[in-house]
C-alpha cells in the first residue's frame, strides 16, 4: 500500500478544496495516484451534492458589487440550508464572486451565470457542486439583478447580509443616497411608486377594506370613501415615495427628494429567503434520526 504523505494530501486539497480527511481517503483508495484521487473526489462530492439537492435552502446571504464609478451595481442572493453555513468564508466568497461575474458578463439568467468560469478555473456550477460536497449542505443561486445607474449608486447590507439594498440617486449627495438605502432596508417598500405595485396586492387590500367598511353600517357612499382611503393608505405604506422618511417623520421620501432637488430612478431590495417556505427543524428529532441511521448501518 502506497504511503500517503502530508504533502500529497495538501496537494490534493489545494486542487479540489475538499476536506482533509476526504483527500486522505481518496489518495488511499487511489494508491497514491493524485490524478485518480481527484477523480474519486469529484465522484464523491458530486454524489453528496445530489443527495443535498432535495433539501430546502432558504437561509443564505445577499452579496453586492458596485463599480468604481458607482454607475453599475449587482445584487445576488445565494441560499444555504442553515444560517451557520451562511457565515462560512467559502460560501461568502462564492457569493461575492457571483456578483463580480454578473457585473463583468451580464448573464441573462441563473443558468447562464452557472455556465461562467470562476477564478478557480471551473464553471460556477462545478464550483457550487464542490462546495456542497465540502460543506455538506445544499446551496442555490436564487436570483440576481444588474442595475445601471442614471445617477450614482449607494448600497446597504443589514443583518449579517440578510437584507441588501441598491439605490440609484440623481442629484443630492452621497449621504442622502446612504440614508435612502438604509430607509429602504428598514421600511421594505415594494416599489418606487403606485405604478409598480402589483394589481393583485391592491385588489386584495381593497377586498379586506371593503369587508371591514361594510361592517360599519354606514351608507354606501361613506363605505366607498372608507375603502378608497384604506387603499390609498396602503399604497403610501408600500411605495418608497409615499413612505414617511425614517430619519424625519415630518416628511415623506417624495417630499424629502423635492426639497433636495433629487430623484430616485430605481432601487433593488433583496431579503434572504423572502417568499420561500422555511423548514422548521426539530433539532432533537434530527439528532435521534442520525443516531438511528448510524446504528442501522453497523
Amino acid at each position: 500500500m502506497a504511503e500517503i504523505t502530508a504533502s500529497m494530501v495538501k496537494a490534493l486539497r489545494e486542487k479540489t478544496d475538499a476536506p482533509m480527511m476526504e483527500c486522505k481517503k481518496a489518495l488511499a483508495e487511489a494508491a497514491g495516484d493524485l490524478a485518480k484521487a481527484e477523480e474519486i473526489l469529484r465522484v464523491k462530492l458530486g454524489s453528496k451534492a445530489s443527495k443535498a439537492a432535495s433539501r430546502t435552502a432558504a437561509e443564505g446571504v445577499v452579496a453586492i458589487y458596485i463599480s468604481g464609478d458607482r454607475k453599475l451595481g449587482v445584487m445576488v442572493e445565494l441560499n444555504s440550508e442553515t444560517d451557520f453555513v451562511a457565515k462560512n468564508d467559502d460560501f461568502i466568497g462564492f457569493s461575492q464572486e457571483l456578483a463580480r461575474l454578473v457585473a463583468e458578463h451580464s448573464p441573462s439568467d441563473v443558468d447562464a451565470l452557472s455556465a461562467l468560469q470562476t477564478s478557480h478555473g471551473v464553471s460556477v456550477e462545478a464550483h457550487r457542486t464542490t462546495l456542497i460536497g465540502k460543506i455538506g449542505e445544499n446551496m442555490n443561486i436564487r436570483r440576481f439583478q444588474r442595475l445601471q445607474a442614471q445617477g450614482h449608486l449607494a448600497s446597504y447590507i443589514h443583518g449579517g447580509s440578510k437584507i441588501g439594498v441598491l439605490v440609484d440617486l440623481l442629484g443630492a449627495d452621497e449621504q442622502l443616497a446612504k440614508d435612502l438605502a438604509m430607509h429602504i432596508a428598514a421600511s421594505k417598500p415594494k416599489s418606487l411608486d403606485r405604478s409598480g405595485v402589483p394589481d393583485d396586492l391592491i385588489e386584495a387590500e381593497r377586498r379586506v377594506a371593503t369587508e371591514k367598511a361594510a361592517e360599519s353600517g354606514k351608507s354606501a357612499d361613506i363605505v366607498a370613501k372608507m375603502v378608497e382611503g384604506s387603499v390609498q393608505k396602503f399604497l403610501k405604506e408600500v411605495t418608497l415615495l409615499g413612505q414617511v422618511f425614517v430619519k424625519d417623520d415630518k416628511v415623506t421620501v417624495e417630499q424629502l427628494l423635492k426639497q433636495r432637488q433629487a430623484s430616485v430612478p430605481s432601487f433593488v431590495l433583496y431579503v434572504v429567503g423572502e417568499g420561500m417556505e422555511k423548514k422548521a427543524n426539530d433539532f432533537a428529532a434530527e439528532v435521534a434520526a442520525q443516531a438511528a441511521a448510524a446504528a442501522a448501518s453497523r
